[in-house]
């Protein structure tokens, strides 16, 4: 099966400094629509990708880029999981990050893996166990099919690290995907292995301008 991960388009949160869960998510910027509609006509012009299932994670600016591309699909929504979400914030959720900083101090999650970002949050370590059984679990409930899975720049970030082993911190290397950039996954049920066959494909954000 194939595993295609999108990343959500440029939303309000990360300009206005709110620690984005299910509550703190206000949805997509205009610019981030037009991303995802840059996608969702790239797709339906190219039929580069013939999917059989579209997803995203119970966030709202993942579930809003999903619905804008799925006519590009051919698609509709066909669920919301929060295993595709980014790192659970728990009691964090809706703060700025000055009251975060306030509440909770400094917090590096690369340097401290096994703290919770939060109560009720997740820690870096438990986050990519998250991941990594999340692509499990579509591999299993999806096998032979292509999925396209609408998710965010951390869960695409820990896929990478976990199938293709690369260290969590100290090499001053990064991974950034863009806003509606495409990561494509490949499984192989024989032989259990995934191979990672595109990272953060953009050709459809060409030319496109900011207007705001």
């Amino acid at each position: 099966m194939r595993l295609i991960l999108v990343r959500h388009g440029e939303a309000f949160a990360g300009f206005h400094g709110v620690i984005a869960g299910p509550t703190g998510c206000s949805g997509l910027t205009p610019h981030g629509r037009r991303q995802a509609e840059a996608l969702r006509e790239h797709l339906a012009a190219t039929g580069r990708i013939q999917a059989d299932a579209l997803i995203a994670s119970v966030l709202p600016r993942a579930v809003e880029t999903a619905s804008i591309i799925a006519p590009g699909l051919g698609l509709e929504l066909g669920g919301s999981h929060c295993d595709l979400c980014e790192v659970h914030t728990g009691e964090a959720d809706g703060l700025d990050w000055a009251e975060y900083a306030d509440r909770y101090g400094g917090f590096d999650m690369e340097a401290e893996p096994e703290r919770v970002f939060a109560p009720g949050g997740e820690s870096w370590n438990s986050f990519h166990e998250r991941v990594g059984q999340m692509m499990a679990r579509i591999a299993r409930e999806h096998a032979g099919q292509t999925v396209v899975a609408v998710c965010h720049a951390g869960v695409i970030q820990a896929s990478v690290r976990l199938m293709l082993g690369a260290p969590h911190s100290g090499t001053g290397t990064r991974l950034q995907p863009t806003n509606t950039g495409l990561t494509e996954w490949e499984h192989d049920p024989e032989r259990a292995r995934w191979t990672l066959h595109g990272f953060n494909a953009t050709t459809h954000l060409v030319g496109l301008d900011r207007q705001d």
